[in-house]
């Protein structure tokens, strides 16, 4: 199913050392979790992130910018790879998907905030 549901439609991807990268090198970005706010709070974020969970992001595509560069995050990546066709296909034109997610990312031992924002 979900092959049929990506095809024709490739995501760009990224590692989360190289996301690190771009954020040590302070790029513009906006850095999209799409998990649930117990989640984010309870399990963690990276710093900066702004949580917009999966099941209202259709909802609020007003409030992201099309150009934008956007990279989308979850637990593993299989949200985070919903939210970036749903924003393809809204005419977003600057989507990548974090591979592993936030589990990659602990797993890496980069550092994760507790807490709300």
């Amino acid at each position: 199913m979900f092959r049929n549901l990506f095809r024709g439609n490739p995501i760009p991807q990224i590692s989360v050392h190289d996301l690190k990268a771009k954020l040590d090198a302070r790029e513009t970005m906006v850095l999209l979790d799409v998990r649930d706010p117990q989640e984010f709070t309870g399990d963690g974020h990276i710093a900066g992130a702004r949580l917009i969970p999966l099941p209202v992001l259709a909802n609020r595509l007003g409030e992201l910018g099309k150009d934008d560069p956007i990279f989308c995050i979850c637990l593993s990546g299989s949200r985070s790879h919903v939210a970036c066709d749903l924003l393809h296909r809204q005419g977003f034109t600057n989507v990548t998907n974090v591979v592993g997610g936030m589990g990659a990312w602990m797993r890496s031992g980069l550092p994760v905030k507790r807490g709300p924002k």
